[in-house]
């Protein structure tokens, strides 16, 4: 019997953090880090920090819906970036580091703006979540020296200072759906 996959697109900041935290959920099958939402195909990395070609820095997730939903993936989104500063997320300032959600279908666009709505009616933030929710577009695949950053490098300084902090917010917040 095959395996029940469903894809999710997310950009929130630097892909090499966001990679890094989905890759350590149960259910999650696969991340690949790359780029969506611009004007070129197959834009290079260097093309895309530069801010010219319109693309986020993003995820696809491959997941098992039965196993982690993408209500729980979308929690995890929310928690591991600052969805209130537009084309920004730290030291990172751009639109290729805009806070996003691409939707693969009507589901879940409903879900993520609801969920979007739960948040700012609880006041989870200080600020409302400027996250813009927009239908999936080609996902271009980043350079091979993107791919599985974070575990390939776990002593390079922005990983010690910028995702060991995401990681263990996830252990502390999510340790029962954690691989």
């Amino acid at each position: 019997m095959k395996e029940k996959t469903e894809v999710a697109t997310f950009a929130n900041g630097c892909f090499w953090c966001t990679e890094a935290v989905f890759q350590r959920f149960k259910g999650v099958n696969k991340v690949l880090s790359g780029f969506t939402g611009g004007m070129i195909k197959n834009p290079p990395y260097r093309e895309v920090v530069s801010g010219r070609t319109g693309h986020a820095e993003a995820l696809q997730i491959t997941f098992n819906p039965d196993i982690i939903t993408f209500k729980e993936l979308l929690y995890v989104f929310f928690s591991t970036h600052d969805p209130t500063t537009l084309n920004r997320q730290g030291a990172d300032v751009g639109t290729q580091y805009r806070s996003a959600i691409f939707y693969h279908s009507n589901s879940q666009k409903e879900m993520a703006n609801a969920v979007i709505k739960e948040l700012d009616a609880d006041t989870i933030f200080n600020a409302p979540i400027v996250t813009e929710v927009t239908e999936a577009s080609e996902f271009y695949v980043a350079e091979e020296e993107h791919q599985n950053f974070y575990n390939n490098h776990p002593e390079y300084g922005y990983c010690k200072f910028v995702i060991d902090p995401k990681i263990n917010k996830i252990q502390k917040y999510f340790s029962d759906k954690l691989n």
